[in-house]
């Protein structure tokens, strides 16, 4: 009798392969770009409402097709994704903070605050840079951004990363409150509360918030080279009035612009073969949900870090990367290969 897996033990098991390739070929020089390390170059782009911070890494490599990086939030940083910045041994690296974040500037207008206006300063930075096509890397509410860029500019587009995937707030709402049932009786009456008109005094909230968080977003330490980079970086860093704004008072409630939102449909538009779905093993993205989403998209590959949660850049960093890097290779237009 042969044992078959299901598809998402299956998923696990070929991110696991991936990583062990990686750790059995690769071979790192200290000429070679490290992760966290310190941009090559950095610029600051006008856009719709104001000018946002970009950096760059491996711009030595004119020839390979470059990987831009959108984090999410709303109001996050590029942060989190410093860790990904060996891969600009092969390829060009771009980083952004996106309006009113990080290190890119805050007029804080609500004018601002339009899906189209974040899709279309991504295609800014693409013209900006002159570069003609590259792989679009999204996590969570910059997988949102990801798909709407991939959907409206797929000239333009090699590949599409949909990781901590948030593509739907209905969906995504859904899989809150299941995650919210599975907690403690406690927490779910302080939840209860919290994001009432009246929430409690002390620090009620921010412990029950920890507690969920710590399950479904970040299980691991992070190394002592990004806790540097972290502390150093400089800028504004998390602006939680456009993330109150524009998605609510928690992950697991919404109540701002981005309440109704659902680009499911955007799915249909863009090139499954293309497409990487990426998510932590306790991801808060659930992976029934991004199952549902591959249904959509025949043809995608799906990703899944074993041992990470929603942040599994940070939580898992070297398998992360090397799954990353192993997409990233494969999806490289034959003519563009890295030098």
């Amino acid at each position: 009798m042969r044992f078959k897996l299901p598809s998402s033990a299956k998923a696990v098991a070929l991110s696991l392969l991936t990583v062990l390739s990686y750790c059995v070929t690769s071979f790192h020089s200290v000429a070679e770009t490290a992760a966290w390390a310190q941009p090559e170059k950095e610029l600051m782009v006008p856009v719709e409402g104001g000018k946002i911070y970009v950096r760059l890494n491996g711009l030595e490599h004119k020839n390979a097709t470059p990987v831009i990086f959108i984090h999410g939030g709303p109001g996050g940083t590029h942060n989190g994704f410093a860790g990904m910045t060996e891969l600009a041994n092969d390829r060009m690296v771009i980083m952004y903070d996106q309006l009113d974040s990080g290190k890119s500037e805050q007029p804080n207008d609500p004018a601002n605050w339009r899906v189209e206006r974040f899709v279309d300063s991504l295609e800014t930075i693409r013209k900006t840079l002159e570069i003609e096509q590259w792989h679009v890397v999204g996590h969570s509410w910059g997988s949102a951004l990801a798909l709407e860029y991939s959907a409206k500019y797929p000239r333009h587009t090699v590949s599409t990363v949909l990781g901590g995937t948030f593509i739907s707030t209905p969906h995504w709402i859904m899989d809150a409150n299941l995650l919210v049932k599975a907690a403690p009786q406690d927490v779910q009456a302080a939840l209860k509360q919290c994001e009432s008109a009246k929430p409690p005094e002390g620090d009620v909230c921010r412990k029950a918030y920890t507690k969920l968080y710590s399950v479904y977003y970040t299980r691991g330490i992070g190394t002592e080279a990004a806790k540097a980079y972290y502390e150093n970086v400089g800028g504004n860093g998390f602006n939680p009035l456009i993330y109150n704004k524009m998605w609510g008072p928690s992950e697991f409630s919404s109540t701002g612009v981005l309440k109704s939102y659902d680009a499911t449909h955007l799915l249909a538009d863009i090139d499954p073969m293309k497409t990487l779905f990426m998510i932590g093993q306790y991801d808060s993205a659930r992976i029934d949900t991004v199952q549902d989403y591959l249904a959509l998209t025949p043809g995608a590959e799906l990703a899944v870090v074993p041992g990470g949660a929603h942040g599994f850049y940070n939580d898992r960093p070297r398998i992360t990367f090397a799954l990353l890097k192993s997409w990233l290779d494969r999806k490289d237009p034959k003519a563009a290969k890295p030098e």
